[in-house]
């Protein structure tokens, strides 16, 4: 039986502990590397070519949606499975277009991530129980702004508005130009049709995309 290798990566030591546990309890699953944020999750991600990445979205600097898209770009065949607080038919649509294969909440039974590691790590996709009625929304039209009308950058733009970081704070978290967060910034409240930082995260608490332990 060959070992699944594992990359996990969320914010806090000991729920990376607990589900280190967890995973290493079995005989075909082995944690190989850890991280914080998803800066790290990437530079443990090219250095130690796991098999699955553990990934929780909201971590300190880049988050887990930055972190995503950095591994694929790196490697378009990583296979990434997401474990977050978040029941969300918006963050599992995003997740999914990106190319991530898995998707299960924090509140799932242990054997269910058991279960969507080894899934996943055969390139299947594995979305858990609670979030399956959302993929029946993801085969329609959709009718959420953020969905529809915001591209993958801008909206990840978007998270970070909410959560109080500046243009500033997201050019060095995104790798990117000041001026070009500020154009995106600029589409983004023309798409949402807001003028203000403030009902940028007014939409994102109403859409619950807002950490819960913010």
């Amino acid at each position: 039986m060959s070992t699944i290798q594992v990359l996990l990566a969320d914010d806090h030591e000991v729920v990376r502990a607990g589900y280190r546990r967890l995973l290493e309890n079995t005989l075909d699953i082995r944690v190989i590397a850890e991280a914080a944020d998803g800066d790290e999750a990437y530079t443990n991600y090219v250095k130690h070519h796991p098999d699955v990445v553990i990934m929780d979205l909201s971590m300190p600097g880049m988050d887990g949606f930055g972190a995503i898209r950095k591994i694929l770009a790196y490697d378009k065949k990583a296979r990434i499975l997401i474990f977050s607080v978040y029941e969300n038919e918006i963050y599992l649509c995003r997740v999914l277009d990106e190319g991530v294969l898995g998707y299960i909440t924090k509140r799932s039974a242990a054997r269910v991530m058991i279960e969507a590691v080894r899934q996943v790590a055969q390139g299947k996709t594995f979305i858990g129980q609670e979030m399956q009625s959302y993929l029946v929304h993801k085969k329609s039209p959709g009718t959420s702004p953020l969905r529809d009308r915001l591209s993958p950058r801008e909206f990840e733009v978007f998270l970070l508005l909410a959560q109080g970081k500046t243009v500033n704070d997201i050019a060095e978290i995104l790798n990117l130009s000041s001026k070009t967060v500020g154009h995106h910034y600029t589409h983004i409240k023309n798409k949402l049709k807001v003028s203000s930082v403030a009902e940028l995260t007014r939409i994102a608490i109403r859409e619950e995309l807002l950490d819960p332990k913010i």
